[in-house]
């Protein structure tokens, strides 16, 4: 089931192009589009997990929003993937004015 308390899981942002790689994605990854992965084998985010943040930086800033996965979401080929926030940051901030 899900959890009813809030989680975080420490990833790493991967190289787009080996995220769209034939190995990986196979070049479905659009430069919109953050690929990571765990950096514990076997973590990754889980059922429910859309729509949550990935933070990054020493200034923790939000740079992106978990899109999708595999249905195995521990496929070390396949790994989740983010919408990133900064490439949407202009629309954002006309949005929320």
């Amino acid at each position: 089931g899900l959890s009813p308390t809030l989680q975080e899981l420490e990833v790493t942002v991967m190289d787009a192009r080996m995220c769209n790689s034939s190995r990986f994605w196979g070049g479905g990854i659009a430069p919109t589009m953050i690929c990571f992965q765990g950096q514990h084998r076997g973590s990754a985010p889980a059922k429910g997990d859309s729509g949550s943040p990935l933070v990054c930086g020493k200034r923790p800033a939000v740079a992106g929003v978990m899109s999708f996965s595999s249905p195995d979401a521990t496929d070390p080929f396949k790994p989740p993937v983010a919408t990133s926030t900064v490439k949407y940051k202009k629309w954002i901030q006309k949005t929320l004015r």
